[in-house]
């Protein structure tokens, strides 16, 4: 895998708001699926049009997933197995924050302030904004996790950015995800609260997907930190 310090902008789908964008959601999906899998899901999120949010839903590459026999896929980084919390493919998640770096200077250089932006993603995607929005050096305004877990959980204490040890934090799960289990989540929450971080949790009875309940609470957590 390709290990550029600074890796080109990534592919991406972008929904601009009906009046000047002012703030930012970068949407990072999951496994196998591509930037088009949330895109639906923005007209049922209620935002009112002065908050003025655009929506950037990149693709991520294609690689061989190791744990689904080396099947070519878009992922974040590789699952090298069922024990990945012991056999994490550091490279790629190093990668891929990055690469959703890159996503948010850009942003920055459009002229929204990091203030404004959210970095949020499902699954996969989610991993990769915990692990990027938490060490991320100027301060954020969220980071959304949906049914998700922690990666490289062990290096977040020395590497934790001061500037988002405030930053508002959504976590939503499914208490019958058979692909993330909820423990996992639940998991990393943990890790997050005894380190001081103010986490804002929610489950649902669902497995490995969105809610109508969740994204009303999607909806309300945007409203309130783009406020």
């Amino acid at each position: 895998m390709a290990d550029d310090s600074k890796p080109t902008l990534l592919e991406r789908i972008v929904l601009e708001p009906a009046k000047s964008a002012t703030a930012c959601v970068i949407w990072l999906h999951g496994l196998g699926a591509d930037g088009h899998d949330f895109v639906p899901i923005v007209r049922e999120l209620g935002l009112p049009t002065e908050l003025g949010v655009r929506f950037v839903f990149p693709h991520a590459p294609a690689i061989g997933v190791t744990i689904n026999g080396g099947m070519v896929m878009p992922a974040w980084y590789d699952i090298l197995g069922m024990d990945f919390e012991r056999r994490e493919d550091e490279a790629g998640v190093l990668l891929s924050t990055r690469r959703l770096e890159a996503l948010i200077a850009d942003q920055r250089a459009q002229g929204i302030a990091s203030e404004r932006i959210v970095v949020a993603g499902f699954s996969q995607g989610g991993a990769i904004a915990l692990h990027a929005g938490l060490r991320h050096a100027e301060p954020l305004a969220g980071i959304m996790a949906l049914s998700t877990y922690m990666v490289l959980g062990e290096s977040l204490e020395a590497q934790a950015s001061e500037a988002n040890r405030g930053v508002p934090i959504l976590q939503c799960h499914g208490s019958q995800d058979p692909m993330v289990p909820i423990g996992r989540g639940q998991a990393a929450r943990e890790r997050m609260e005894a380190l001081g971080y103010a986490v804002e949790w929610h489950s649902y009875p669902m497995q490995h997907q969105v809610c109508a309940e969740e994204i009303d609470e999607v909806g309300r957590w945007l409203r309130r930190v783009l406020a």
